[in-house]
């Protein structure tokens, strides 16, 4: 029976009392029943308060300690020798003797581990799939963007809770802007498009074939993050009409001399990487891929001196 603090007591009431969630889960850990005083009923706990009473008076009055162990120590006596031997005011019996003949074998084993104690916030889940707690980041699902989830912060690991479920755990950041993530929590495009490094790509492209390493090494050689997506569309159409076509395919893009998505996309769609390469005139050669011969500064005249 606990007086309503805040902190054990959200809601004081007399049927369904709200507890607050860290001190529900100690009594959950440690097996034991809360039972919240009656607002303002002083006298529901009395002969309790009077415990506290007699331990200051008979106990600490006069006393002075030089540690917490030596004041621990010496506390144990005064429970053994004095207020457990004492004949109790109610009772008529010494508290010790009752505890040891009555109480004591109907106590519950404690848990293996000691409860550790945790905060818990509420925060929101932002577009980036994170949530954001003492200036550090954790990854939370996609599907909860823009929601508000309950976050437990234990000494090693950040629990968060949508509800009732337990739906990510990270170790706890040690420094503000650190990040936590886990790649499963973002959509299934911006995973992969993190995940698939150019370095990934130039992997993938060299076992599928030479020309679908050539184009995508052409591809990477500038502007690599805006055409990553691009790359990255073209190795995806490896599970839609396999190495072969996507190999054919890239090799007659080549043979042309454009090797963009749509270009190759164009080619499957038409079923071209079937066909035989068109055969040059004579003396014709492979159309090249050209570039501007003159630099822009070529162009502009340089602004005349002016003489006096």
């Amino acid at each position: 029976m606990l007086d309503n603090l805040k902190a054990g007591v959200v809601q004081a009431l007399v049927i369904d009392p709200v507890l607050g969630e860290t001190y529900r889960q100690l009594a959950q850990h440690y097996g034991f029943l809360v039972s919240p005083n009656r607002p303002r009923t002083p006298r529901h706990k009395g002969k309790v308060e009077n415990g506290v009473h007699y331990l200051q008076r008979n106990f600490m009055a006069g006393q002075q300690f030089v540690d917490l162990p030596s004041a621990n120590q010496r506390l144990l006596v005064w429970v053994m020798e004095t207020a457990g031997a004492r004949l109790h005011g109610t009772t008529h019996q010494a508290p010790l003797a009752v505890f040891r003949e009555r109480e004591q074998a109907a106590l519950l084993p404690l848990p293996r581990e000691a409860f550790t104690l945790c905060e818990i916030r509420t925060a929101k889940v932002h577009p980036d799939c994170h949530i954001v707690v003492d200036k550090s980041y954790y990854s939370v699902s996609y599907q909860l963007v823009g929601q508000e989830v309950e976050v437990h912060l234990h000494e090693r690991v950040v629990e968060i809770y949508a509800g009732q479920v337990l739906v990510r755990t990270h170790l706890r950041a040690h420094h503000q802007g650190e990040w936590r993530t886990e790649m499963a929590d973002y959509p299934p495009y911006k995973a992969e498009y993190l995940t698939h490094t150019p370095a990934y790509c130039r992997q993938v492209a060299s076992q599928i074939g030479p020309a679908t390493c050539q184009v995508v090494t052409e591809l990477l050689s500038d502007k690599v993050l805006e055409r990553l997506r691009s790359v990255q569309a073209i190795l995806r159409l490896e599970h839609s009409v396999g190495a072969a076509r996507l190999e054919a395919a890239c090799h007659r893009a080549l043979h042309f001399g454009d090797g963009r998505f749509r270009r190759i996309k164009e080619i499957l769609n038409a079923a071209l990487d079937k066909e035989p390469l068109p055969e040059l005139a004579q003396g014709l050669s492979a159309p090249q891929a050209f570039t501007f011969a003159r630099k822009p500064q070529e162009f502009f005249c340089p602004t005349p001196e002016v003489r006096s």
